[in-house]
C-alpha cells in the first residue's frame, strides 16, 4: 500500500526474530524448516486494523512481516524504508521465546535509537510476568532503553496499542496476562505467500485453539495461555483454509500445544473433512498428548482430515520421571497401544523425549534408548534438554530457591545445558543430548523403521526423507532439527554485539570451508540412507515383516517387556495397574 499524500501513512513492521548460534551468528536458512505461528497471527490482527483504518480515515496502515530464520533483518535498510512511506511507525518484536530474546533485544536497541516506538511481546515477556515476583534483569535492561514490553494475546488490544505509538504514549509494560480474548471471530493467521514460500513444503500455520489442561512442570503455556480450552470456530477455520489456498497453500501445521484437548476439535475436523471430500488437497500436522488415542473417534477423524504426522509428548519411558514432571497423563502401559492406533489411521509419528530428569545419567538414557527401539513403534524421535524455561513452574521454583541458571537467555533452546543436574555433570548431560541421536539413528534402526514404514503401508521414500531431515541437523549443523531448514545462510555482518567482527579475508575462506564440510558429509550420510532404502526395498513379502514393536499388544506382555520392568519405578507402576485392574 502507498500513502496518498506525505503524513497519512503508518507503518507496522513485524519481525519474529532468530537467535545466535554458539559462534555469535544469527541462525537464518535459505527455507526455514517452521512457519511462525505468532508472526501469522499478528500479521492477521495488523492486517484486520489496517482494513478497519482504526488511525482514521485518512491513515493508511502498511504491514509489513519479517521472519528472521529464512529473511536477513537489515535495520539500516528498513529505516530507509520507513522514511521514504513517511517516518511514522510501530516496530514489534513478534513471538519472542527465552532463547531469541538477546537477538530481539539488539534488534529494538537500532530501532530505538533511530527514535521510534518499540515492543517486544512473546512467551519469555509473558512468562517472566507470569511467574516471576521480581523482574528480570533483561527486562529491565529493555525498559531502560525504552523498549515497550507486552504481556498475552493480542486480539482486541492492538488498537489501543497503534494509537498510543502514533501519539509517542507507548506505556513501558502492557500486561493482558488477566484477561485471555475468546478466540471465536477473530482474525485467523495469515502470511502472504512470498513469506510462506520462504519455508520448506510451503506450510502455513495457524492455532486452532489455545490452553492446555494438563500441570507439566517444565511447559511454559499453562501458565502464558492458561488451563481452559479456548478455540476458533470451524467457520474459521474454514476461512483460514481457503484463504491460503487461495495463495496455493493447502499444507499445515497446527500449532496448539494440544490439539485433542481442544474442545472443538470434532466440529474443525468434521469441516475439514467436508472440504477435502469437495476436492481440497488438505494436509496437516498436529501436536496431541499421549491419551488422546482414547477420545472416541478422533485418531479416525485426524486421518480422515488430512492429518499426516502427530508429534506426541512422549517426553520418558520412567514413571518416576513423568510423576516428577507432573506429566501424570502419561502412562508406559499406552504407549504401545497408542502408537500403533496411529499407525493404522495412517499417520506418522514423532516422539518428543526429554533427557536430564533427576533419575536420568548417561547408562540409563543409552539402556532406554534401546528399549525404545527395540518395543516401541515410533518412528521419528527427537531429544530435547530438560530446561527451566521462563515461565515454566520449574524455573519460578529454582529461581526463588536460588539455584545457579545460566544467566544468558540464548541458550534457553532446549539444546543446551542451563542448570546443574544430581547425576550428571554438566559436560555429561550435553555429551549424552547429542550421542542420544546417533543411538536412535543408526543404520540398523533406520532399516528397522523403514520396514515398519512398508509394513503398515506408509512410503518408505517418504520416510527416509524425515529420518534424514531429524539425524542430519545435529549431526552437520549442530542445530536441532525443528530450528533446522535448508541451506544454511549466515552473514558476517549478522554477530552477536561483543563478539569481534571477522575480517573478510578470514570469514569468507572459512565460510566455504565450512558449507563445502557441511553439506559433503550431509551428502555422504543421504547416500547411505539410500543404500539402506535400497536394500529394505529389495526384501521379499513387506507386509509379512513384524518385530517385537509392530507386535499387537497382548495381555501378559507386561511380564516380558523391558519397558514394564527394567526399573523398580516401573514394576512399581505395573504392579499398582493390575490391582486396578483386578479391583474393576
Amino acid at each position: 500500500m502507498s500513502a496518498t499524500r506525505r503524513g497519512c501513512s503508518f507503518s507496522i513492521l513485524l519481525i519474529k526474530p532468530s537467535h545466535y548460534d554458539d559462534d555469535g551468528y544469527v541462525i537464518q536458512w535459505w527455507r526455514s524448516s517452521l512457519p511462525s505461528n505468532s508472526l501469522a497471527s499478528v500479521h492477521a490482527i495488523a492486517l484486520d486494523c489496517a482494513e478497519r483504518r482504526v488511525l482514521g480515515e485518512d491513515v493508511e496502515i502498511r504491514v509489513q512481516s519479517i521472519d528472521e530464520t529464512n529473511t536477513r533483518v537489515r535495520p539500516t535498510r528498513l529505516l530507509r524504508e520507513l522514511r521514504r512511506a513517511g517516518g511514522q511507525a510501530l516496530i514489534g518484536l513478534v513471538g519472542v521465546q527465552s532463547n531469541q530474546y538477546p537477538r530481539a533485544l539488539d534488534l529494538a536497541r537500532v530501532f530505538r535509537t533511530a527514535g521510534l516506538p518499540v515492543v517486544i511481546g512473546g512467551f519469555h515477556v509473558s512468562g517472566c510476568l507470569s511467574m516471576l515476583k521480581t523482574r528480570p534483569p533483561e527486562l529491565q535492561e529493555a525498559l531502560d532503553a525504552g523498549i515497550s514490553l507486552f504481556a498475552g494475546e493480542l486480539e482486541g488490544r492492538l488498537d489501543a496499542l497503534l494509537r498510543d505509538a502514533r501519539n509517542g504514549q507507548l506505556q513501558p509494560i502492557y500486561n493482558h496476562l488477566a484477561e485471555l480474548p475468546d478466540l471465536a471471530g477473530t482474525p485467523t493467521p495469515y502470511l502472504p505467500p512470498d513469506r510462506v514460500a520462504r519455508t520448506m513444503g510451503k506450510r502455513a500455520s495457524f492455532d486452532a485453539g489455545r490452553g492446555c489442561p494438563y500441570l507439566c512442570s517444565f511447559c511454559t503455556i499453562i501458565n502464558v495461555q492458561g488451563h481452559t480450552s479456548r478455540h476458533r470456530s470451524a467457520d474459521d477455520i474454514e476461512r483460514l483454509i481457503r484463504a491460503n489456498a487461495a495463495d496455493g497453500t493447502s499444507n499445515f501445521f497446527i500449532t496448539d500445544d494440544n490439539f485433542a484437548r481442544n474442545r472443538n476439535w470434532e466440529a474443525i475436523f468434521d469441516r475439514i473433512i467436508a472440504l477435502r471430500e469437495s476436492g481440497m488437497q488438505i494436509q496437516l500436522v498436529i501436536q496431541v498428548d499421549t491419551q488422546s488415542y482414547r477420545i472416541p473417534g478422533f485418531i479416525e477423524k485426524a486421518g480422515r482430515a488430512g492429518v499426516t504426522r502427530a508429534f506426541l509428548g512422549l517426553e520418558n519411558i520412567n514413571p518416576d520421571a513423568l510423576k516428577a514432571a507432573r506429566k501424570g497423563q502419561n502412562k508406559i502401559t499406552d504407549y504401545r497401544t497408542m502408537l500403533q492406533a496411529w499407525h493404522g489411521a495412517g499417520v506418522l509419528t514423532y516422539a518428543g523425549y526429554i533427557l536430564g530428569f533427576p533419575t536420568d545419567t548417561p547408562a540409563t538414557i543409552r539402556r532406554d534408548l534401546e528399549i525404545i527401539k527395540r518395543e516401541l513403534p515410533i518412528d521419528i524421535m527427537e531429544f530435547f534438554i530438560l530446561t527451566p524455561l521462563p515461565g515454566s513452574q520449574d524455573h519460578q521454583r529454582l529461581v526463588e530457591a536460588g539455584v545457579p541458571l545460566d544467566p544468558d537467555m540464548n541458550n534457553y533452546d532446549t539444546q543446551h545445558v542451563t542448570m546443574d543436574h544430581p547425576l550428571m555433570s554438566r559436560a555429561e548431560w550435553q555429551a549424552i543430548y547429542r550421542e542420544a541421536w546417533d543411538i536412535y539413528y543408526t543404520d540398523a534402526h533406520v532399516a528397522t523403521v523403514l520396514r515398519r514404514a512398508r509394513a503398515w503401508g506408509y512410503d518408505p521414500k517418504a520416510m527416509l526423507g524425515k529420518l534424514y531431515a531429524f539425524h542430519a541437523p545435529v549431526v552437520y549443523e549442530r542445530m536441532h532439527p525443528l530450528e533446522g531448514g535448508l541451506i544454511r545462510r549466515k552473514s558476517r555482518c549478522d554477530r552477536r554485539p561483543g563478539r569481534p567482527l571477522e575480517h573478510p579475508l578470514f570469514f569468507y575462506p572459512k565460510r566455504v570451508w565450512e558449507f563445502v564440510r557441511t553439506y559433503s558429509g550431509a551428502y555422504a550420510m543421504h547416500r547411505r540412507y539410500r543404500r539402506i532404502l535400497a536394500e529394505v526395498m529389495a526384501e521379499p513379502d513387506p507386509l509379512a515383516y513384524r518385530d517385537l514393536a509392530t507386535t499387537p499388544v497382548t495381555l501378559g506382555e507386561e511380564m516380558t517387556l523391558e519397558l514394564f520392568n527394567v526399573t523398580d519405578a516401573a514394576q512399581a507402576f505395573m504392579r499398582k495397574r493390575l490391582e486396578a485392574t483386578r479391583v474393576h
